[in-house]
């Protein structure tokens, strides 16, 4: 279930054990992977080593990665990309042949492999897409929403959909969640409409375990547009020497830390958020790149002039916005779940290698990497019967968009609120109680609403549990890190 970096690596990769089916919500292009400017990280340069890696890994993650999954990214990193390269994808290179590495915030080295400029996701999407339909052991069901986990003996033995308002029943011997991330459930996010927080939602009503879903991170610089979703201006942008401005024309990051603007991002996103509140608006500054902004990066500088802005001589307005789940769906370092034979990859997962605030570019490679190991351990998953018949089960009709669309803008603007940059208990609980309110209202038809409902509440949740500072999870009536906090995690 998913069509990002790390459902069609696993649909490609498992091919070789057996036949795959991926069920996409919408289209097979239609997933975060391919909005990802910045790039993926590993450790690929002279002077860089997966040691340098782990390091920035775990200096980002405030505490609370899992070590061997960490070891597992950075050591295994290289050889995905390498891969990806021989499975057609281009990236950019320098003159001498070699892969030209961009520099983002928190890593310590030039270790960020991009294409086109800033439009690697689209790459690695379209090499994947191209992988996918060249096998003849992957099929697509499209328009396919995922209703609920079929469960049996303890076991998931595949899922129940709706495809085209079709009751869809689907029997498999191992299944993977690689459905993305949430941040749909916020009024201003970076992802696509499709980010709803299926899987997440749909593994805890199947009593699947969840973990550190309170780390949610909101990257610092997206476009500050009145649009759903907001287009982002990649962390290389600043990695190439942007500053950040304040309403009064200040430069306010040299004063928060000693990296400036290349800070770890939870710490760049509250600065914009208390700046937005103190002077007004926050700009990035690129001026200085001239007319190498739009050589460097053409995506975004697309995106700004689509918007009227000409990012190379003008300011850019940008504002934090969610942008990716650092918890989700526990797995081992072989993807394996709570659930036998279900298996998630991808920023539903919670592996354990962002704990609370992934490292820039860390999240397609991390795709890459477990999407891998969950192909092959899906090759070892044992072979059951399946039934003649399925069991018959009703789709509720689709219920009036005009009254869902009020429920999503109700839980995105209460998490915004409540549940967004900054955090306190009583607006925490005022939230949980007012998303039961909205969950008490919805229909049988709003699926995604659901999700986004029960998802929103597993976050706001997590979020009140925690009380102290750590990574993403700011509260401000708890605004420091305790040390008791210090390797816990929060399982649902």
């Amino acid at each position: 279930m998913g069509s990002g970096v790390a459902g069609l690596h696993t649909a490609w990769r498992a091919s070789t054990h057996g036949e795959v089916l991926i069920l996409t919500k919408r289209t097979l292009f239609d997933s975060a992977t391919a909005y990802a400017q910045g790039g993926i990280a590993a450790a690929l340069g002279a002077g860089d080593s997966p040691d340098l890696h782990r390091k920035d890994t775990l200096a980002a993650g405030a505490a609370l990665c899992d070590t061997e999954a960490v070891e597992v990214l950075v050591e295994e990193g290289p050889a995905r990309i390498r891969e990806l390269q021989l499975a057609g994808a281009r990236f950019d290179l320098g003159t001498d042949g070699r892969l030209k590495l961009g520099k983002e915030a928190a890593h310590s080295r030039r270790r960020i492999v991009h294409a086109q400029g800033d439009r690697t996701g689209a790459e690695v999407a379209r090499t994947l897409v191209d992988r996918v339909h060249a096998s003849r052991r992957v099929s697509v069901l499209e328009h396919a929403r995922v209703l609920e986990l079929i469960v049996e003996r303890g076991r998931c033995a595949g899922v129940r959909a709706s495809v085209l308002g079709q009751p869809v029943e689907i029997r498999a011997d191992a299944t993977v969640l690689a459905t993305g991330g949430c941040g749909q459930v916020y009024r201003y996010t970076t992802n696509p409409v499709v980010a709803t927080g299926d899987g997440f939602a749909i593994a805890h009503r199947a009593d699947v375990t969840l973990a550190d879903m309170e780390f949610v991170q909101f990257h610092p610089t997206a476009l500050d547009t009145p649009e759903n979703p907001l287009a982002l201006v990649s962390e290389a942008v600043r990695g190439e020497g942007a500053v950040l401005r304040n309403a009064e024309g200040e430069r306010f990051m040299v004063k928060r830390h000693k990296l400036a603007e290349l800070a770890p991002r939870d710490v760049v996103a509250r600065a914009i958020f208390n700046e937005q509140k103190r002077t007004g608006r926050v700009w990035l500054d690129a001026r200085s790149l001239g007319k190498n902004f739009a050589t460097r990066f053409p995506g975004i500088t697309a995106l700004c002039r689509a918007r009227g802005i000409e990012p190379g001589e003008q300011l850019i307005p940008v504002t934090p916005a969610a942008h990716y789940m650092m918890g989700g769906i526990v797995t081992d370092l072989s993807g394996r779940t709570s659930l036998a034979d279900l298996f998630a990859c991808g920023e539903v997962a919670c592996t354990g290698v962002h704990g609370a605030n992934r490292l820039a570019s860390n999240s397609l490679l991390e795709g890459l990497v477990f999407a891998e190991r969950v192909a092959r351990e899906m090759g070892q998953a044992g072979r059951h019967a399946v039934p003649r018949r399925p069991r018959p089960f009703d789709v509720p009709p689709l219920a009036d968009r005009g009254a869902a669309q009020v429920a999503a803008d109700a839980i995105r603007a209460l998490m915004w609120d409540a549940a967004g940059i900054d955090r306190n208990s009583r607006g925490l609980r005022a939230c949980t109680r007012q998303l039961a309110e909205i969950g008490e209202r919805l229909t049988g038809g709003m699926t995604e609403e659901r999700n986004m409902c029960d998802t929103a509440m597993l976050i706001a949740g997590a979020a009140l549990a925690r009380r102290e500072s750590r990574g993403g999870h700011y509260r401000s009536d708890f605004p420091r890190a305790k040390g008791e906090w210090r390797g816990k995690r929060l399982e649902w």
